[in-house]
């Protein structure tokens, strides 16, 4: 399997700033890949920082203007996992700052009482799938699953949100990934859920808008807040425009039943 995927990211930035990227794909997969950085037209300098399950950020330091950002990277075939440490999985049964599995512990206890392993991971996404509705711009960045679950409505993050929130209401250890997405419409960064079944991550994408075996991990943690593409610290930040892309030389077919990985 070979699959392609670039983001190009134009910003405005109105004064010294400390800026971390996370675009570059994680580590163990991409064949090759190139990462620029202008800032009024000049290169910047990069300086990769590793962060847990082979994520890399990109920290910049930018200053008042314009700045352009490009990655692209292709990888051949598939990564191997990451190792699981009992930290993941004591983490990951925690309630976090966007998955609020202590305030939907009731809702998950009705509605999946009795299920575990891969029968719960179907049910769980399903029941998401059915009880959202994916609205484009609907959601702030500060919403986290219980207002995805008040509002009924959201986007890939709001989904994944829930399904991580639902599954450590019932003490399985799930957390969130950041993606590319070969086949996604429309074309975006994406997120979905992992959950801890078996002796294995499996990815979990209730708005079943991407298959799942040709998904490309980019970043992992607890929610949104340790994936995001970009955070600044210092001075405000415009997005201008931005643009990203993925295929995949053989698209799978996916109704997304059953187990699948995150390579």
């Amino acid at each position: 399997m070979e699959r392609t995927v670039s983001a190009h990211l134009q910003l405005y930035v109105y004064g010294p700033v400390d800026l971390v990227f996370s675009l570059a794909v994680a580590e163990g997969v991409a064949a090759e890949e190139s990462m620029t950085i202008t800032s009024n037209g000049e290169p910047v300098e990069s300086r990769i920082v590793t962060g847990r399950h082979g994520t890399r950020l990109h920290r910049v330091a930018g200053q008042r203007g314009p700045m352009v950002i490009d990655y692209r990277a292709t990888a051949n075939g598939q990564a191997e996992q990451p190792s699981v440490e009992e930290l993941d999985i004591i983490e990951y049964r925690r309630p976090s700052r966007y998955c609020e599995s202590d305030t939907l512990f009731a809702t998950a206890q009705s509605e999946f009482a009795g299920l575990s392993g891969i029968a719960l991971l179907d049910a769980v996404g399903s029941w998401v799938r059915g009880h959202l509705t994916y609205v484009p711009g609907v959601s702030q960045h500060t919403d986290g699953a219980v207002k995805a679950f008040l509002a009924r409505r959201g986007i890939c993050r709001d989904y994944a949100h829930l399904v991580v929130a639902l599954l450590r209401s019932l003490d399985t250890p799930a957390r969130l990934a950041s993606v590319y997405a070969p086949g996604l419409m429309p074309m975006d960064f994406h997120a979905v859920a992992e959950a801890y079944v078996d002796g294995g991550w499996y990815v979990v994408d209730a708005t079943g808008l991407a298959p799942r075996p040709s998904l490309l991990r980019i970043a992992t943690g607890q929610d949104a807040s340790e994936t995001a593409f970009l955070s600044q610290h210092g001075a405000a930040v415009d997005l201008k425009w931005m643009e990203v892309m993925a295929v995949v030389d053989d698209l799978p077919m996916d109704d997304h039943s059953g187990l699948a990985m995150l390579r």
